[in-house]
């Protein structure tokens, strides 16, 4: 595809914006996020200031307390930009601006500040494969021979058809939220293409005075405090032109075929274009949530000497529960053997030359208590803690989604009528239309919708689990009553206290932070065993995936030295109590 000529773009800070204010920067060493946790928030959903049932910047402020007795390193702030909210915020009108619902951008300033003089970083929502159709450069962009008329991917309708009726589309893409992936403007008469809703119009990322204006933009929020972004879908920005046909499954039109806008052929050149403009002396932590990314190209986008970003966030392992090409609804149990694989691949792929992310849950992902533990009454609290574990003494940087370490669990609606998800809003309208069975439907729903992890943050046993004086705009868990921060506050025992037991070996041993990963009794069912290793020590990581005792089997010879953290203090030996979980110095 062509590039259009240069041409001067808008200011990156209109004068009617208050300026930063004046913020100490903290130091950011070289690779400082290796040792680093980080811990996601949810806006909405995670504290409400003023009772509008929403959660706001104002209501984080009020909780930093929270995350430095934790002891995270860095907050990930979803979108809080300006936006019609068609798709909760990644639906951008305006990315240098706070959206009303979430306050101004002087309160960001005051939350930035709050950070970092708790010694905390901040890291954006970074969503810049598309903007919301609201957003001033799309509706210039409707006029083909505006200045931004090349900003977004626009193509005329298909030979043969009549612009609207099915299959004239440009090409046969499903979008990710259900139909065709393009829709028709008849202010210009040609389709834009949209790899999710429809309000989201792709940006084309050929056009260099794009590019320009997103480095313009990201280097404003790092003049205002920013530490580093989170990049939404990163790897679908280079597609590959000409852009055409994908293969479709039998008695299907529409393509799921991704091949034609994943890890594209420029995304290396990007990548260091964005690194020289935006990130060079800086020492930003970036991770790029990257879908279909290959461990090969993720080790090339994550190694050092190619100066691209710190590390993605790779799917494959959160795939393993649903049944192969069917998408992520078509449920199926998961199999210990085949993570712990897929864990090993990735840790012992990216040694030495790229850097890896590590992560159970997300505004994405359905709570992984629920989903992979034991959310009953007798072995919540055990299976939370071991999840949290495995994940954590492995190499790479942890993440932990808000919730998550207390142990909050899936919200078990049965209604569709108790979804906000666009997801899943869009996905029940086109498989009821088309004769599915509603039950089999809210089953999967209720496994795997993103709302089981955007229910509000469950801060205490009162009303609204203390999120907001309001209506919450999604239903507060029940179980709020009993699962709740300040509970776990006070029980020394808890998830939260775990947690926060896991982070402090990070920050403090160094075989954590860079010892070589090594899986042992790979074929075991149910155990989950492996080494640390940096120098002369070595850490042994086992845990029981089950609900069931289990026996360490023979080939982990070596269980016996200084425990480290434990589920089960008094437990000992080869055998593991149900979720039992040990860190242990060996020799």
């Amino acid at each position: 595809m062509s590039e259009t000529a240069p041409h001067a773009s808008e200011p990156t800070s209109a004068s009617h914006r208050p300026q930063p204010a004046v913020i100490a920067r903290e130091a950011r060493p070289d690779g400082w996020w290796k040792k680093a946790v980080v811990y996601q928030i949810y806006p909405r959903s995670f504290a409400d200031s003023d009772g509008d049932g929403v959660g706001d910047l104002r209501g984080i402020i009020g909780r930093l307390d929270y995350l430095k007795e934790l002891g995270v390193d860095v907050v990930w702030l979803s979108p809080v930009y300006r936006s019609p909210q068609d798709d909760n915020g990644y639906d951008i009108s305006d990315y240098q601006d706070v959206d009303p619902l979430f306050g101004t951008l002087a309160d960001m300033d005051d939350l930035i500040a709050g950070l970092h003089e708790r010694g905390m970083k901040i890291m954006m929502d970074l969503v810049v494969n598309h903007t919301s159709d609201e957003h001033p450069w799309f509706r210039e962009s409707r006029d083909a021979l505006s200045p931004r008329g090349d900003w977004y991917i626009w193509r005329p309708v298909r030979e043969g058809f009549e612009a609207g009726e099915p299959g004239a589309e440009p090409t046969n893409w499903r979008s990710a939220f259900s139909g065709p992936a393009w829709q028709y403007d008849q202010h210009r008469g040609e389709y834009y293409l949209h790899l999710f809703s429809v309000k989201q119009p792709d940006l084309n990322w050929e056009n260099p005075e794009v590019r320009r204006a997103v480095y313009d933009m990201m280097r404003w929020w790092v003049d205002r405090g920013v530490d580093g972004f989170r990049m939404d879908v990163i790897n679908f920005i280079s597609k590959r032109y000409p852009l055409t046909d994908g293969a479709t499954a039998p008695g299907e039109t529409l393509s799921s075929d991704v091949r034609g806008f994943v890890d594209g052929p420029r995304m290396d050149e990007f990548f260091q274009e964005m690194h020289r403009a935006v990130m060079e002396g800086e020492n930003l932590i970036t991770v790029g949530e990257m879908p279909g990314v290959t461990l090969e190209k993720a080790a090339s986008y994550t190694d050092e000497a190619n100066h691209e970003i710190a590390m993605v966030f790779q799917f494959e392992h959160v795939g393993l529960d649903s049944s192969p090409g069917e998408g992520k609804w078509a449920l199926k149990p998961l199999e210990w053997r085949d993570l712990k694989e897929n864990f090993a691949r990735w840790e012992n792929g990216l040694e030495g030359r790229g850097w890896n992310s590590l992560y159970w849950n997300n505004h994405d992902q359905p709570r992984i208590v629920s989903r992979w533990g034991d959310d009953s009454t007798e072995y919540r609290v055990a299976s939370a803690k071991t999840l949290g574990t495995v994940l954590h003494l492995l190499k790479g940087t942890p993440y932990v989604y808000q919730g998550e370490e207390i142990g909050m669990t899936n919200a078990h609606f049965t209604s569709i009528h108790q979804y906000q998800d666009i997801e899943v809003r869009n996905y029940y309208r086109d498989a009821m239309a088309h004769g599915a069975d509603e039950k089999s439907l809210l089953a999967s729903f209720a496994a795997k919708s993103r709302d089981n992890a955007r229910t509000p943050m469950q801060w205490d046993d009162g009303e609204n689990a203390g999120f907001s004086t309001g209506t919450p705009w999604l239903e507060v868990n029940p179980n709020h009553r009993q699962i709740n921060a300040e509970q776990a506050l006070a029980d020394p025992d808890s998830v939260f206290h775990h947690y926060r037991r896991l982070i402090e070996l990070r920050h403090s041993e160094p075989v954590v932070q860079e010892g070589v990963f090594a899986l042992l009794a790979p074929e075991d069912p149910q155990v989950f065993a492996y080494t640390r290793t940096l120098g002369d020590r070595r850490l042994l990581v086992v845990a029981n995936m089950s609900s069931r005792p289990a026996e360490i089997p023979a080939d982990v010879p070596e269980v016996e030295g200084r425990v480290l953290l434990t589920t089960h203090p008094d437990a000992g030996g080869r055998t593991l109590a149900a979720w039992e979980s040990r860190v242990v110095e060996l020799g």
